[in-house]
C-alpha cells in the first residue's frame, strides 16, 4: 500500500525475532518504480513540483537562469544504523569544501539520501531519542532544515519510513508511533508443511542467490507493473460520504486520538482499491486499511495482552456492510486527498486489473498465500480478547508518578537521556574542550580548524591549535531498575491483602512500562525468594505471572532482602548510571533468619547495606490496621532502608495506589 501511495506514512513491523521483519522490508525496494528527479540534484528533487519546495542548490540553480533537466533515477532505499549519530542523519559541513575553497557547504546526511524513497530503520524501538527527534521533525514537516556549524541549508525529506522491532526488546515512543501510517504484527509459521517450504527456499536461494532470483523475477516484476499501474489509477478513485462517515465512525470506536489515523485509513483503502483496479472504495477495503492503521494506535493498558481488540470494529463494518454496493448511496467526492507524491499521469493503466491476493503465479508447489491479507482474515491475534485476572476483575490500574527524575548519578540532566561524563553512551555533538581533554572529537576538531584556517593552498597541512580542540558529548539512558519484592507468606495470604498488593504493583508496573524503564518482580515465601520476572523492557507477562502467585509459609524477610541486594549488584555492574527503586510490599514481619541472628536483627542489618548502595526504597506496609500501640515491622524497616513508608488506610488497589501516590509526590529530593 506505501509502495502505491507513498504518503500513507510508512508501515511499523513487529514481530518476534527471527520471522523475515527485515527481509521483508528490503524486500520493498524492488517493488518500487523509479522516480524522475531533477538533473544533477544531489537531493533528487521533484520536477513537477514548484521551485520553492526544492532544495537550495535547486533554488539557486533557477535563480541563476539555468534551465533545470529532468532525469530518472531508481528510488532510494536507506539503511538508518541504529549507532547513526545525529550529524549523520540531519547533515553537517563538508570539511573537504571547507579546506579546499574556503567556503562552507552542506554535506547531506541520511535524510537527504532518503528523499522520495524508503528510509528503514531496524530495531527501530532502540533508537536514541534525539534521532528520533530528528525523524519526528522531518516526517512532520517533509523538510530538514539545518543550521549548525554555521552551515544553514533546507532540503526536502519525504520518505516512506519502515521500521521493525522486537516488542520484547521494549516499546516505541508515543510520538513516533503515530508517524507510522500502518502497522502489521508477524508471527513465526507453525503450519508443518509452511514452514518445510520456508526451509526450502531459503537452503535453496543459500546454494545459488542468482538462480533464485530469477526464479521469482517475473513474479517481482508482475507486482512492480501492478504497483505503477496502481499509482497511475490511484487519482480516479473516489471517496464517498459514505466512507467518511465510515471511517470516522471506526476511528471513534477504537478510541484513538488525533486524525491521523483517519488519513491512514482512507488513503490506505484508496491504495488497495487501485491496487485491485476499481475507482470506488468498498468496505473491505476500508476494513483492511482500518486493520493495520488502528491496532498499534489504541490506547490499552500494559496489561490487556499485546492483541489489540477489534470487537467494536468488527461490529461497525458488520454495519455498514449491509448494502454497501447501493450505486445511490452517494455521490463521488473524488480523490480528495489527492494522488500520489510520486508518478503522474490520470486515466486507468492498461492491461486490465492487477492481482492484489491469492496465490503467486510462480509460488512453489505447496505453499498458499501471498499478496495482500484479505479483510476477513485480520491481523495476527487481533482479535484476542485480554485475559482477565483471576478474582480481580474489579481491579482498575492507576498510572503512578514516581518522580524518580530528581534522582542524580554520574550522569545527568533528563533521567531517560542524560548527558554521560564518562566515555560511555552515544556520541551526539561537540563542544569547546577547554580544559577537559579526555574524550576528544577529532571530526569536530578539525571543522573547527579548518574554519578558522581556510582556504589552505594545495598540500598545506592543518593547524589544529588548543582552540579548536572540540570534546564530545555523550548521551546515554539513564532509566530506573525497579524491583517489586511482593511478601506471598501466610501473614500475607488473606484475600484482600493480596488483592491491594496486586493492585499496587500493575499501578507500579504501568507507570514503570510508561517510562521506558527495567522492572523485575520477585515473591518470598516458605525458605526462600523466587524472581518472577527478571529485569526487562517489556513487561506484558507480569500480569498472568502476578496473578499466579501462590501463598503460604513462613517470611523469609532477610533472604528477600539479600536477593535484592544481589540483583541490583548485577544490574549495577552492566549499568552504573542506573537508578535502582525497591518497592517492598509487605506487613515486616520476617520470622526466617539466614545467618543465625534474630530475624527482624538481620533484616536491619541488609536493609542499611541496601541503603549503602544507594538504593531508593518503598515500604507499603499491608498490615497498618494493627493498633498504634502496636510498633509496625515495616515502620522500622522503612526507617532502616532510609526509604519512604505508605502505609495503607483501607485495604482495597485504589486506596493503595492512592496512598503510594500521595507519598511520592511529597517533594522529594532524591
Amino acid at each position: 500500500l506505501n509502495a502505491v501511495r507513498p504518503d500513507i506514512g510508512g508501515v511499523l513491523i513487529r514481530g518476534e525475532r527471527g520471522t523475515a521483519k527485515s527481509t521483508a522490508a528490503r524486500a520493498l525496494a524492488a517493488l518500487l518504480p523509479p522516480v524522475r528527479a531533477v538533473a544533477g540534484c544531489r537531493f533528487g528533487c521533484d520536477p513537477d513540483l514548484p521551485v520553492e519546495t526544492r532544495c537550495d542548490d535547486c533554488a539557486a540553480r533557477a535563480a541563476g537562469g539555468e534551465r533545470l533537466g529532468v532525469s530518472e533515477r531508481p528510488t532510494p532505499f536507506v539503511d538508518l544504523p541504529i549507532g547513526a549519530t545525529e550529524d549523520r542523519v540531519v547533515g553537517t559541513l563538508d570539511i573537504q569544501k571547507v579546506l579546499a575553497s574556503g567556503e562552507r557547504h552542506f554535506e547531506p546526511g541520511l535524510l537527504a539520501a532518503a528523499n522520495r524513497g524508503v528510509l528503514y530503520v531496524d530495531e527501530v524501538n532502540l533508537l536514541d531519542d534525539h534521532v528520533v527527534d530528528a525523524l519526528l521533525d522531518a516526517a512532520a514537516m517533509g523538510v530538514n532544515f539545518v543550521e549548525r556549524e554555521g552551515v544553514s541549508f533546507t532540503h526536502p525529506a519525504r520518505f516512506i519510513l519502515v521500521g521493525t522491532m522486537n516488542p520484547e526488546e521494549g516499546d516505541l515512543r508515543p510520538q513516533l508511533t503515530d508517524r507510522f501510517g500502518l502497522s502489521v504484527e508477524v508471527h513465526a509459521v507453525e503450519d508443518l508443511e509452511l514452514r518445510t517450504e520456508i526451509l526450502r527456499r531459503r537452503l535453496a536461494f543459500d546454494a545459488d542467490p542468482a538462480t533464485f532470483a530469477e526464479l521469482w523475477a517475473a513474479e517481482e516484476m508482475r507486482m512492480r507493473e501492478a504497483v505503477i499501474a496502481a499509482r497511475r489509477r490511484l487519482p480516479d478513485v473516489a471517496i464517498r460520504d459514505r466512507d467518511l462517515r465510515l471511517t470516522a465512525e471506526l476511528v471513534g470506536e477504537a478510541r484513538v486520538d488525533g486524525h491521523r489515523a483517519e488519513l491512514a485509513i482512507l488513503k490506505g483503502a484508496q491504495a488497495n482499491a487501485a491496487f485491485e483496479g476499481r475507482d470506488r472504495l468498498r468496505v473491505e477495503d476500508l476494513a483492511l486499511a482500518a486493520r493495520l492503521a488502528l491496532p498499534h494506535r489504541m490506547r490499552r493498558g500494559i496489561f490487556e495482552g499485546d492483541a489489540a481488540d477489534l470487537s467494536g470494529i468488527d461490529a461497525v463494518l458488520e454495519r455498514f456492510g449491509r448494502g454497501e454496493d447501493d450505486p445511490d448511496d452517494d455521490a463521488p467526492r473524488g480523490s480528495q486527498a489527492g494522488g500520489p507524491p510520486e508518478g503522474g499521469g490520470g486515466g486507468p493503466a492498461e492491461g486490465g486489473q492487477p492481482r492484489a491476493g491469492g496465490d503467486p503465479g510462480t509460488a512453489a508447489p505447496g505453499v498458499e498465500g501471498g499478496g495482500m491479507p484479505r479483510p476477513g482474515q485480520g491481523q495476527p491475534g487481533g482479535d484476542g480478547d485480554p485475559r482477565p485476572v483471576a478474582g480481580d476483575e474489579s481491579l482498575e490500574v492507576r498510572s503512578l508518578d514516581a518522580r524518580l527524575d530528581r534522582m542524580t548519578r554520574r550522569a545527568s540532566g533528563r533521567r531517560n537521556v542524560a548527558r554521560s561524563d564518562t566515555r560511555r553512551g552515544r556520541y551526539v555533538r561537540a563542544e569547546p574542550a577547554g580544559e577537559r581533554l579526555d574524550d576528544i572529537a577529532f571530526d569536530a576538531t578539525l571543522r573547527s580548524a579548518a574554519i578558522r584556517q581556510a582556504p589552505l593552498a594545495v598540500g598545506a597541512a592543518l593547524d589544529v591549535q588548543a582552540l579548536d580542540l572540540q570534546r564530545k558529548i555523550r548521551m546515554r539512558k539513564t532509566g530506573n531498575l525497579v524491583l517489586f519484592l511482593v511478601d506471598a507468606s501466610w501473614s500475607m495470604a488473606t484475600a484482600e491483602r493480596l488483592k491491594a498488593a496486586k493492585g499496587a504493583v500493575m499501578s507500579l508496573l504501568v507507570d514503570a512500562y510508561q517510562r521506558r524503564d527495567r522492572v523485575a518482580l520477585a515473591v518470598f515465601r516458605r525458605s526462600g525468594t523466587r524472581v518472577v520476572l527478571p529485569f526487562t523492557a517489556s513487561v506484558s507477562m507480569a500480569r498472568q505471572r502476578l496473578v499466579d502467585i501462590a501463598v503460604g509459609g513462613k517470611t523469609p524477610l532477610s533472604h528477600a532482602l539479600h536477593t535484592a541486594e544481589r540483583l541490583f549488584e548485577r544490574e549495577l555492574m552492566r549499568d552504573p548510571t542506573a537508578l535502582p527503586l525497591l518497592v517492598l510490599l509487605t506487613d515486616g514481619a520476617g520470622n526466617i533468619s539466614l545467618s543465625g541472628r534474630p530475624p527482624a536483627e538481620e533484616a536491619r542489618l541488609l536493609s542499611a547495606r541496601l541503603r549503602a548502595r544507594g538504593v531508593r526504597s518503598l515500604v507499603i506496609d499491608l498490615y497498618s490496621q494493627r493498633p498504634t500501640a502496636i510498633p509496625s515491622p515495616a515502620a522500622d524497616l522503612a526507617r532502616h532502608l532510609g526509604g519512604e513508608l505508605c502505609p495503607v488506610t483501607s485495604l482495597q488497589a485504589d486506596s493503595v495506589a492512592a496512598q503510594v501516590r500521595s507519598r511520592l509526590l511529597e517533594g522529594r529530593s532524591g
